[in-house]
This record gives C-alpha cells, sequence and structure tokens, in this order.
C-alpha cells in the first residue's frame, strides 16, 4: 500500500510570533517538510487515525520554538548589554565631573597659596625697609645729638661768629651790637640752642622776621632776619630742632642770623651770648 503525503488541511495553523522570529531556522526545516521528510514521519499516523494526525506532534514545532526562545534570549541580552553600556557611561561621565571639579578645587588651592605667599612678602619687604628708614633716620639724627653740649645746648647754626657782641656802630639804634651775627647763606636752617617754648614768631621791627623761646632755666633766646619761620607761638622745642630759615629781612646788611640770649622775652633784656652758649658747653 503506497503512503500518501499529508494534506495541507491536515496541517496545523501558522504559529504567529514564534514562527515569524525563527525565519532563517525554520525556512530550513520548512525546505524538509517540502522533500518529504516530515511526510515520512507523519505516515503512520496518517495510516491509524484517518489522516487527522497535526505536524504539531512532529519535532519541527520543537525545533521552531526552540528557535523563539533563542531569539528571545538574544533580545534580551542585547538589551542587558544596551542598558549595562548606559549605565558604564553615565558612570565614567560621572567619574570625568569629579575629577574635574577635584582638579579645579586643587588649583583654586594653589592659587590661593601662592596669593597668601605673595602677601607675605610684601609684607616682609614693607617692614624690612621701614626699618631700614628708621635705622637711616637714626643715623642722621646721631650728628645732630653728637653736636648738644654737655649742658643740651647746641649752636644756633653751623658757621663761624662775623659780629660780635657789644660791637659799636651806627648801625644799631642802640649804639651798640645787642647780640652776635653768625655767617649763614640764604635758607641755612637756623636751630633751637635748647628744649623751650616758643613765645614769639613773627615780625620783630628791625629784627625782621625772628623767633624768641623761654628755656627750662628761665633763660631766652632769640633768632633774627629769618627768610622763613618753621615754628608757631605756643610750640614746645627741642635743643637742636630746625626752628626757621637763615635770611636778610629788616635792618640787615645781607643774609646772617643775629642770635642774642636774653633773661626776658623782649628787647633790652640782653646777655653775653657766647658767654651763655660756653656756660652750657657749646663753644664758638
Amino acid at each position: 500500500m503506497a503512503f500518501t503525503r499529508a494534506t495541507g488541511k491536515h496541517r496545523r495553523p501558522k504559529q504567529p510570533s514564534r514562527m515569524r522570529r525563527a525565519s532563517a531556522g525554520a525556512a530550513g526545516i520548512a525546505g524538509l517538510t517540502a522533500a518529504g521528510v516530515v511526510g515520512t514521519l507523519a505516515s503512520p499516523a496518517l495510516a491509524s487515525d484517518g489522516g487527522q494526525s497535526d505536524v504539531h506532534d512532529t519535532g519541527l514545532t520543537h525545533a521552531i520554538e526552540a528557535r523563539g526562545d533563542l531569539a528571545e534570549a538574544v533580545d534580551q541580552q542585547a538589551q542587558e548589554a544596551k542598558t549595562a553600556t548606559i549605565q558604564a557611561e553615565a558612570e565614567a561621565a560621572a567619574k570625568a565631573e569629579a575629577a574635574k571639579t577635584k582638579a579645579e578645587a586643587k588649583k583654586k588651592a594653589a592659587e590661593a597659596k601662592r596669593k597668601a605667599a605673595a602677601e607675605k612678602a610684601r609684607e616682609k619687604a614693607k617692614e624690612a625697609r621701614a626699618e631700614k628708614a628708621t635705622q637711616t633716620a637714626s643715623r642722621s639724627a646721631a650728628p645732630q645729638r653728637a653736636a648738644v653740649g654737655g649742658g643740651g645746648y647746641v649752636a644756633p647754626v653751623d658757621g663761624a661768629v662775623s659780629t660780635g657782641y657789644k660791637t659799636g656802630g651806627s648801625m644799631w639804634s642802640s649804639g651798640s651790637h645787642t647780640g652776635i651775627d653768625f655767617h649763614a647763606g640764604m635758607n641755612t636752617p637756623v636751630k633751637s640752642v635748647a628744649a623751650g617754648e616758643v613765645v614769639e614768631a613773627g615780625n620783630g621791627g628791625a629784627y625782621g622776621n625772628n623767633i624768641v623761646i623761654k628755656h627750662e632755666d628761665g633763660t631766652y633766646t632769640q633768632y633774627g632776619h629769618l627768610n622763613s619761620i618753621g615754628v608757631s607761638v605756643g610750640q614746645s622745642v627741642t635743643a637742636g630742632q630746625q626752628i626757621g630759615l637763615s635770611g636778610s629781612t629788616g635792618n640787615s646788611s645781607g643774609p646772617h642770623l643775629h642770635f642774642e640770649a636774653r633773661t626776658g622775652p623782649d628787647y633790652g633784656s640782653d646777655m653775653d651770648p657766647i658767654a651763655y652758649l660756653r656756660q652750657h658747653g657749646v663753644n664758638v
């Protein structure tokens, strides 16, 4: 008895999704079916049940289902790989951002440290300059201190006497010189001979611009014919302090310093200025 091939009406309807996903494998197996392999496997069933057997019961269905499961597994693996890639990229970006932030913070800290060091260096340089200026001023003041006599007095100018005390002549209204004159060119610094208080500073008539100072021992000194005055009435001065500049104001024949020592602040209370200075340790 001859076997007949199962017709299409006895086959199971197409598998919807899994059949499509296993297209490549299914196509191959379907080719085998066309060649009669599946028909041969199905023939005994057709002989026993009158041709009602389903292809579902054959190995073809299992192969298709296996292919479908494999495709789903591949899809799932691809999705998991994609998710892992995205996660790895996000982690790498986060690490890069953290490294960038750390580098910027380190750079800022280094810059702040550099600025602090520069500021410290500037402060040290400033202090060094101030100390040097103080030392220079101290050295400059040393000669002045050395010029102070044993009694705390100094000469009023660094010049020699040109006209002595009580020198006679028509130049003076009293008929004689009430003080001594020192050689001093225009604008030679004039100093207070001792510590004291300024009691007069301004125009003194024949004396021109003049200054009168009362000293701690009750005596007075007067400085005349000044070109400019550098102190004011009521001001305290020290020995050797500059009080003005020499000149030729008032009744004067040329630049010089007229100096008087007095027992009082006014004209007519004069005493020998050379003896006065020598009494206080200053030789002129």
